[in-house]
């Protein structure tokens, strides 16, 4: 168990750590606090590193990569990696974490809290900063705190994992119950469809308009129609999928020759998202077709999309997950297994060859105003990150 006085630093550090501003891109502050408390710690400048990941990223302005921490150690054991994404969504920007009882709330009503993943770094900060500072024994580890996970695992798809020093066992700190082991989770494809139709004046001659804004919604009523918005549960097409933004249009005495799409299918089966992205190609041409003006002239629809992130399951067999069971058995927890339908750094960790297993560290109503960090599961989290780093659970 965590002594008192290390529950009281665990919860100075996430409650610092919530209050820094760094939405996905502006990540800078929060691993110049990383990098302060290491340093405060003990750690030598030399085993502290940023990667260029986010010059790959999509945001011009990114102000950091991911920050990566190697330690040689004394026992000979297989490198362990503890990992969390440093940052947050737009609505956590500006956050005041206030203690209420057992929880952390946030303590403006229009702003979530950031627990979600700041509650991720503290405890992977925590585990690395006691063991540095007390000194205790262990094996090779890595610390890596990504950036850009929220806006589609970026840092972690963009990172170098030959300077992560060839961890065997990962461990990724992001949700709520500190017992449950996230093995797998869904792949995600988001898309940009652009619609360009043909201006107009919208009382003298709207006939000789093309609105890209009635293409839209009439692609938008076919997928409705189809049950290929929202959650999809077709037999075996399962799935979700989410049109969340839509720009277009400057006046309303002018027929709207242009309109942006922002969306997103999510499955765990790959030819699933295939099928769901053709789905919507087929909605959204067909509809152009639809709308014709006086000379014949139609919309034009362009698609630009990628994979974010496939999906992955792993075995309960994969070390990994067995050493994160051993460490919850052994503190008097039970474990268990779960698969996510959100994308994780661990999806990306997958594909580098790195099967990572998710750790809740006590977030709760993520990306909501309610966000709320429950403090007791949260200093779970931290003794799990502790005895991990640690070398717990091992079979030497």
């Amino acid at each position: 168990m965590l002594t008192a006085a290390q529950k009281e630093r665990a919860l100075e550090l996430v409650l610092a750590l919530m209050a820094i501003p760094g939405k996905s891109g502006l990540e800078a502050e929060v691993a110049a606090k990383v990098q302060q408390e290491l340093t405060l710690a003990g750690l030598s400048a030399d085993a502290l590193m940023f990667d260029t990941a986010h010059q790959k990223c999509p945001i011009p302005e990114s102000t950091t990569g991911n920050l990566i921490v190697k330690l040689d150690g004394e026992r000979p054991l297989p490198r362990r990696m503890l990992m969390a994404h440093m940052d947050t969504v737009p609505i956590c920007v500006g956050a005041r974490p206030v203690v209420q009882g057992n929880q952390v709330v946030s303590q403006d009503n229009h702003t979530g809290l950031g627990a979600d993943d700041r509650a991720g770094v503290a405890a992977v900060l925590f585990a690395a900063t006691e063991i540095l500072r007390e000194g205790t024994t262990h094996g090779p580890l890595t610390f890596l705190f990504t950036v850009q996970e929220e806006i589609g695992l970026h840092g972690a798809k963009n990172l170098d994992p030959a300077m992560l020093g060839s961890p065997e066992l990962a461990f990724n700190w992001d949700g709520g119950d500190p017992t449950k082991l996230t093995v797998g989770a869904i792949g995600g494809y988001r898309m940009t469809i652009d619609i360009r139709g043909h201006a107009s004046h919208a009382g003298v001659a709207p006939e000789k308009g093309v609105s890209a804004i009635t293409v839209a919604g009439l692609a938008i009523a076919k997928l409705h129609a189809a049950g290929l918005l929202g959650k999809i549960d077709q037999g075996d097409l399962k799935g979700t999928s989410n049109i969340g933004v839509i720009e277009g249009g400057n006046a309303t005495n002018v027929v709207a020759d242009r309109v942006q799409l922002r969306a997103e299918v999510r499955s765990h089966v790959t030819s699933s998202i295939e099928f769901f992205v053709r789905r919507f190609e087929e909605a959204f041409r067909q509809a152009a077709t639809e709308v014709t003006n006086t000379e014949g002239q139609h919309a034009l629809v362009q698609f630009n999309g990628n994979l974010n992130y496939e999906a992955f399951k792993m075995g309960e067999e994969t070390p990994s997950v067995q050493l994160a069971k051993r460490v919850l058995n052994d503190l008097g927890h039970k474990p268990f297994a779960s698969i996510a339908n959100g994308g994780l750094d661990a999806n990306w960790m997958f594909r580098h060859g790195i099967p990572t297993v998710t750790l809740g560290c006590g977030q709760h109503n993520q990306h909501m105003v309610t966000e709320m960090l429950d403090i007791e599961q949260f200093y779970i989290a931290c003794e799990v990150a502790l005895q991990i780093a640690s070398g717990a659970g091992a079979t030497e």
